[in-house]
């Protein structure tokens, strides 16, 4: 499992005063308030929330030593992370952080092996596992529901799924489905609703957590 998750990231620099505009992945904004240190990925850089309101399509943050627009906008695109022990242990089947699915291998019933999971997406519909090999930025889109992906096994290191022919020599997409057999996915501890934020899971980045569950 991941040891840190990815709880939210940090846009544009928004007025004069150091405030950021803020990407966040919990299932309850103010979580990020209860967190306290945040870090960057490569842990080099820390951060705490001082005050965090909503704004249309995003939330507007402001971090301590923080102060003037020069200031928040060396913080552009950088990804926070909080340790995987303070966020909320996943109580439901099906359920996932996608910290804990990305890395995953991927495999059909017969053990061929298609690669890793190497993101966790949401396009608006059902939460998107992408398989490639590890080296790939990009790859196969595959719906995380029951029907394509029959069994998440976390402890074993892998993700069995039920491939359509011709899927992955074609490079196609299967196209996002809703109903019987959704999962759902968290990130960052908190549901995602945009697309990579957690469906099933996502690092922390990994984490950001996400879920994933079944329906």
């Amino acid at each position: 499992m991941a040891d840190r998750v990815c709880v939210a990231k940090i846009g544009a620099a928004h007025g004069l005063r150091g405030e950021v505009r803020l990407q966040v992945f919990t299932e309850g904004p103010d979580a990020i308030l209860s967190f306290g240190e945040l870090t960057s990925e490569d842990g080099t850089k820390k951060f705490r929330v001082a005050s965090l309101r909503p704004a249309k399509g995003h939330f507007v943050a402001k971090f301590d030593g923080v102060n003037d627009r020069n200031a928040s906008e060396l913080l552009t695109n950088i990804e926070l992370f909080v340790s995987r022990e303070k966020l909320p242990e996943i109580k439901e089947d099906g359920e996932f952080y996608h910290a804990d699915l990305i890395g995953l291998r991927v495999e059909d019933k017969s053990g061929k092996s298609y690669g890793v999971v190497i993101a966790v997406r949401n396009y608006g519909a059902s939460d998107l596992i992408e398989v490639a090999e590890p080296q790939k930025k990009s790859g196969t889109l595959i719906p995380f529901i029951d029907q394509f992906v029959p069994e998440v096994d976390i402890e074993g290191g892998r993700i069995v799924i039920e491939p359509t022919a011709g899927l992955f020599e074609e490079k196609k997409n299967i196209p996002p489905l809703e109903g019987e057999g959704r999962r759902r996915s968290r990130r960052g501890g908190v549901e995602s609703e945009t697309g990579d934020t957690p469906t099933r899971s996502r690092d922390a980045r990994s984490t950001s957590p996400s879920r994933g569950r079944r329906k």
